[in-house]
């Protein structure tokens, strides 16, 4: 039987996940520790983010924003991971997986509660994961779509079997879908909480900010600041302006070409984290002019990928739907290459010589790539034009209508392939083979087979030109010196601050 146990004290791995680098396989470098002196549990940590929830209900709303925050900072599941996405142990203090992949067996950490004071049972995590399972609009639905039975043996034990196995599964669970409620509860999650992390919700001033105060309750090592307020700055330059002016001890995505001014100022110092973020160009694959496998491929060969990540100032080159951090990534440089003479008689042979499209893309993002695009396209006789919308707008006509020509978005959720495997999906593309591919992915045990199957389907994936993968993100964060054990890897899609400390100056 396959386990995996926290072999010291549970909470002085979490706290350290905070600070550990993201690496392809083997350690990464060490952390960098910026502060010296002794940390003023009393002090406020103030960040910079840029996209703000539309709400709190994250067993409800999808996006990364949400996770951002929410996730193991408010809210815990059985498991977490750290930011190179390795699965580890948080509300469970070990778990165990069957030989044959159908069974996982979780022993709950001693002292557990809930922001309410009440104590947290095996009963509330059968009852959270129940719901998932009986309610489609609740997020992890898909994900518990092959959980046959949810036990609880006794108050500290959960039980867990699969009709058929999943390899996804126990990083589904580090997700919304593991995340662990109290049963009964009528909390508004819309605009409040109940979790069982290091921080509670002490206020929500939308548009403008969000506050956590640490919960003095927790189960596990408290966190390292009295209360963390997240200010929600969209535009890059009035970012850099928050944290030139003293407003912000930390800044989050930091524009690369703005990044000299922050560096050069002494008062911050810069890291650069590896992500899951895929700067995603969407093709619309089930509305023409993008239905044409030809038009798809010449847009694609169209764009300098090089000279657009010059551009933007960060990032590496991905030519394929899985980053270098995910299971399956392969280089798929060679289905793709720069080629606008290819593109042009591609756009010949499909009857468009000349082409208008549209591209909707999110306002926060701001000019740099759209301006790219459109010098890039007009050189193989393609008119693009730039549509700017805010991000509920972009929710609603893109992924919730899939009403658009063309799309850029960056897509920070890890292991998110199974997006091109769903042909509801707002990508509009319909494969059965790959499919068929990823299916056999997740029912594979073998972590090595499944990331074979995954690279196979991957490649058909791109060689279909289902879209164009601009870049994959590379993180800017601008830290002050008095500030230490802020993530650096990952953090678009999840900011574990429960090890962050501040010296007051």
């Amino acid at each position: 039987m396959f386990r995996r146990t926290k072999r010291a004290a549970v909470i002085s791995v979490i706290a350290a996940t905070a600070v550990i680098l993201s690496a392809c396989a083997g350690s990464g470098p060490d952390p960098v520790e910026t502060a010296t002196g002794v940390p003023d549990a009393s002090a406020t940590l103030t960040v910079g983010l840029v996209l703000e929830p539309t709400n709190l209900d994250i067993r409800h709303t999808s996006g990364a924003a949400i996770e951002q925050v929410l996730i193991d900072n408010v809210y815990e599941g059985l498991l977490t991971r750290t930011q190179d996405n390795t699965i580890e142990p948080r509300l469970a203090s070990d778990y165990e997986v069957s030989p044959d992949g159908l069974t996982y067996t979780f022993t709950l950490n001693e002292g557990l509660t809930f922001h309410s004071g009440t104590a947290l049972t095996s009963a509330d995590v059968v009852a959270s994961f129940e719901a998932v399972r009986a309610d489609e609009t609740m997020q992890g639905f898909a994900d518990f779509a092959g959980v046959a039975s949810v036990t609880a043996p006794d108050a500290s034990t959960v039980v867990i079997t699969l009709t058929q196995p999943n390899q996804n599964f126990l990083f589904a669970l580090t997700g919304p879908a593991g995340l662990v409620f109290q049963s009964g509860d009528t909390t508004d999650m819309q605009t409040a909480e109940n979790g069982t992390g290091p921080f509670t919700l002490q206020k929500w001033s939308k548009g403008s900010s969000i506050t956590f105060a640490r919960y003095d309750e927790y189960w596990g090592e408290p966190a390292g600041v009295a209360e963390v307020v997240f200010e929600y700055i969209p535009d890059f330059t009035a970012g850099v302006n928050a944290a030139l002016d003293g407003s912000l001890d930390v800044l989050t995505a930091v524009d690369p070409n703005l990044a000299p001014e922050l560096e050069s100022s002494g008062e911050f110092l810069l890291t650069r984290g590896r992500t899951t973020d895929k700067a995603t160009l969407a093709f619309n694959n089930a509305k023409a002019p993008l239905d044409d496998i030809r038009v798809r491929e010449a847009l694609r060969l169209a764009v300098d990928h090089e000279g657009l990540i010059e551009a933007v100032g960060a990032g590496t080159t991905q030519y394929g739907p899985i980053p270098e951090l995910d299971p399956g990534y392969e280089d798929l440089s060679d289905v793709a290459p720069y080629d606008p003479e290819r593109a042009k008689e591609l756009l010949a042979e499909a009857g468009h010589e000349t082409l208008d499209l549209t591209l909707t893309i999110p306002s926060f993002y701001g000019t740099t790539v759209p301006q790219v695009l459109v010098s890039d396209f007009s050189k193989v006789g393609v008119t693009l034009e730039v549509d700017p919308v805010e991000f509920p707008t972009w929710l609603e006509d893109v992924y919730t209508n899939h009403d658009y020509d063309l799309s850029f978005v960056l897509h920070v959720e890890p292991r998110d392939f199974g997006n091109f495997a769903d042909p509801t999906y707002y990508f509009g593309y319909d494969n059965p083979e790959v499919q068929r591919l990823y299916a056999e992915a997740l029912a594979e045990i073998d972590e090595d087979a499944s990331a074979e199957l995954l690279a196979e389907a991957a490649r058909l994936v791109s060689e279909d030109h289902a879209a164009d993968w601009l870049y994959t993100g590379e993180t800017i964060t601008a830290v002050r010196p008095t500030v230490s054990g802020f993530p650096q890897d990952s953090i678009n899609s999840r900011i574990n601050l429960a090890g962050v400390t501040v010296v007051t100056e």
